[in-house]
C-alpha cells in the first residue's frame, strides 16, 4: 500500500480507506491472474489490457484478412461475482468528492475490464445517466492522459449497452472539442472513436451520421492538420475506420462516392499500414454499395462479360445471395484505382517490415478482387488463376466463441466486425450470446459449428441407421423364404 498511499498523497486530493483498500485489492488482483490467464489463453497477445488500451488506441485491436483471429472467449470474464464488484465499481466511479486521478483511473479499468467482459445493461440501468456524467467530466477537464483515453473507452462501452438514444446529443460537443483542441495524439484518436460509437449506437440517427462522415472525412483528406494532428497516423487511422463504420449504415452514397474515393487514394500513399488498408477497405466498401440486390420486379440486361461472371461465381459456390445489378459508377478511373491497388497488393520495397507486407499484399488482393468486380465481397487468401487471370480464394468465415462461425461475405460484414472487435475485444462473443442487441442487429446471424462431439453422435445415429437397415434386409429376406 505505501506507492498508492504516496500517490494518493501527492495528487493533492484525499481518499476514502474503503476506496483505497478496493483500489489495491483490484490490482493485486489483476497483477496476480494476468499470468496465468494469458498462459491459458489460445493467443496471448490477442486481448490488450485497459492499461494497454489507455497507451494506443488507434488500431491495435483491428484484424487483417491476412491474419484472422479466433474471437474466442476470454479467460478474464470467469468472474463468479463479477456484478458485485461491478456494483462497487460504479459506486466508486460516482463518489467523486473522495476521488483522485489516480482512483479514477482504476475505477475507469475495472469498468472498462467488466463491461466488455459482461452484458451489463440491467446492472446499469438505472446509472446510466450518472455514470455518463462521469465519464463526461473526465474527458473535459483531461487531467491525465490515460484518464482521459480510459473515460473514452468506458464511455464507448456504456454507448453499445445502455440503448440510450440521447446518449449522441449530450456527447457529441465535448468528443469533437477534445479531437479538435486536446494536445494529446492518443486521446485525439481515442476521441475519434468514441465519436462514431457513440454515433452509431447513441440516436444520431442519418442525418448525424453523415455530418460526422463529413467531418471525419475533411480529417482524413487534410492528414489530420485539420484537427492538429498533422500527419499522426494514429488519427488518420482512426477517421477512416469509424468512416468506414459509419458508411455501412447509409444505404445510398452515390453522392459522396466519387469525392471519397479520391481522398481514399491519396491515403493509398500514406507511409502507415494501417491508414492504408483502412483506406482501401472504404473503396472496396464503396465499390460493393454501387452495387444492389435486383428488384422482383426489374428486368435487367446484362453484358456477356457480366453473365459469364455470374455463371463462373455460381460455379464457384459463391453466390448465395440475390443478383447484384450496377446502379452507378463508384468512381470515374477505375482502371488507375486498380494499377494502385495492384502495386500495393505484390509491394516488395525493403523498407517494409514483413508482417506489414504480409497484410498489404493479403488485404489489397482482395480490395482489388472487389474493386473489379464489386460482386464479390472480401476473400480469404486470395490468389490469381494464372490461366484465367481471374482472382479467386476461399470464402471468409470467422469463428466466434466456441461453437459459432459467421459467414463475412460482404464488405459491410468485413468492416462492422472489425468496429466490434475494437471495442468489445475478447469481450466479443459473450455479448453476442447474451443478446446485446447493438451487436445483434449490426451483424448476420451465427452459424453453430459442429464439434467433435456433435460429429460423433452423427456418426453413431448412421452406424445405429446402418445396423437397423442391415437387420431389416436380414428379417424381410427370411420371411421370403
Amino acid at each position: 500500500m505505501p506507492d498508492l498511499r504516496r500517490q494518493v498523497f501527492e495528487s493533492g486530493k484525499t481518499i476514502s480507506r474503503k476506496a483505497a483498500s478496493r483500489e489495491g485489492s483490484r490490482r493485486t488482483s489483476r497483477a496476480n491472474s494476468t499470468p496465468n490467464s494469458r498462459q491459458s489463453s489460445q493467443n496471448p497477445s490477442r486481448h490488450a489490457s485497459d492499461e494497454e488500451d489507455a497507451g494506443n488506441l488507434s488500431d491495435d485491436t483491428a484484424l487483417s484478412i491476412g491474419s484472422l483471429d479466433d474471437l474466442t472467449d476470454n479467460p478474464e470474464i470467469d468472474n463468479a461475482n463479477w456484478a458485485e464488484e461491478l456494483g462497487d465499481v460504479v459506486e466508486d466511479i460516482l463518489d467523486r468528492k473522495r476521488s483522485s486521478i489516480l482512483s479514477r483511473e482504476e475505477a475507469y479499468a475495472a469498468f472498462c475490464r467488466l463491461s466488455k467482459g459482461h452484458y451489463i445493461e440491467e446492472q446499469i440501468r438505472f446509472r446510466a445517466s450518472d455514470l455518463l456524467a462521469a465519464f463526461c467530466r473526465s474527458v473535459k477537464f483531461e487531467n491525465s492522459v490515460r484518464e482521459t483515453t480510459l473515460a473514452l473507452r468506458a464511455l464507448e462501452l456504456l454507448a453499445i449497452t445502455a440503448l440510450d438514444n440521447t446518449i449522441y446529443e449530450n456527447v457529441e460537443p465535448l468528443l469533437t472539442r477534445a479531437i479538435r483542441d486536446s494536445t494529446s495524439h492518443v486521446v485525439k484518436a481515442g476521441a475519434i472513436h468514441c465519436l462514431g460509437t457513440c454515433t452509431m449506437f447513441g440516436g444520431a440517427g442519418e442525418g448525424g451520421i453523415l455530418d460526422q462522415m463529413t467531418f471525419l472525412l475533411d480529417v482524413a483528406a487534410s492528414d489530420g492538420q485539420s484537427i492538429e494532428a498533422g500527419d499522426d497516423p494514429g488519427s488518420v487511422t482512426a477517421a477512416l475506420q469509424v468512416w468506414g463504420a459509419m458508411a455501412t449504415e447509409i444505404d445510398d452514397l452515390e453522392g459522396e462516392s466519387e469525392d471519397a474515393i479520391q481522398i481514399f487514394m491519396d491515403q493509398l500513399n500514406s507511409g502507415d499500414s494501417s491508414v492504408q488498408i483502412a483506406a482501401g477497405e472504404n473503396i472496396a466498401l464503396l465499390y460493393e454499395k454501387s452495387y444492389t440486390p435486383q428488384e422482383d420486379d426489374e428486368d435487367s440486361e446484362e453484358s456477356q462479360e457480366e453473365s459469364d461472371e455470374e455463371s463462373f461465381m455460381s460455379a464457384q459456390g459463391e453466390r448465395d445471395g440475390p443478383k447484384l445489378i450496377k446502379r452507378y459508377n463508384a468512381y470515374h478511373n477505375t482502371h488507375e484505382l486498380e494499377s494502385q491497388l495492384q502495386s500495393l497488393a505484390t509491394i516488395h520495397s525493403k523498407h517494409i517490415s514483413k508482417r506489414d507486407k504480409k497484410n498489404l499484399h493479403s488485404n489489397f488482393a482482395s480490395i482489388l478482387t472487389t474493386v473489379e468486380n464489386p460482386r464479390r465481397g472480401p476473400m480469404y487468401n486470395t490468389a490469381i488463376d494464372q490461366d484465367t487471370n481471374r482472382h479467386y480464394g476461399s470464402k471468409l468465415t470467422v469463428k466466434i466463441g466456441r461453437q459459432g462461425v459467421m459467414n463475412i461475405d460482404r464488405w459491410w460484414k468485413w468492416i462492422r466486425l472489425n468496429s466490434l472487435r475494437r471495442i468489445l475485444q475478447g469481450g466479443f462473443a459473450q455479448h453476442y450470446y447474451q443478446g446485446n442487441r447493438a451487436v445483434l442487429d449490426s451483424l448476420p446471424v451465427m452459424v453453430r459449428q459442429s464439434t467433435p462431439a456433435d460429429r460423433d453422435r452423427g456418426m453413431a445415429k448412421k452406424a445405429a441407421k446402418s445396423r437397423n437397415n442391415q437387420r431389416w434386409a436380414v428379417h424381410q429376406q427370411s420371411d421370403e423364404e
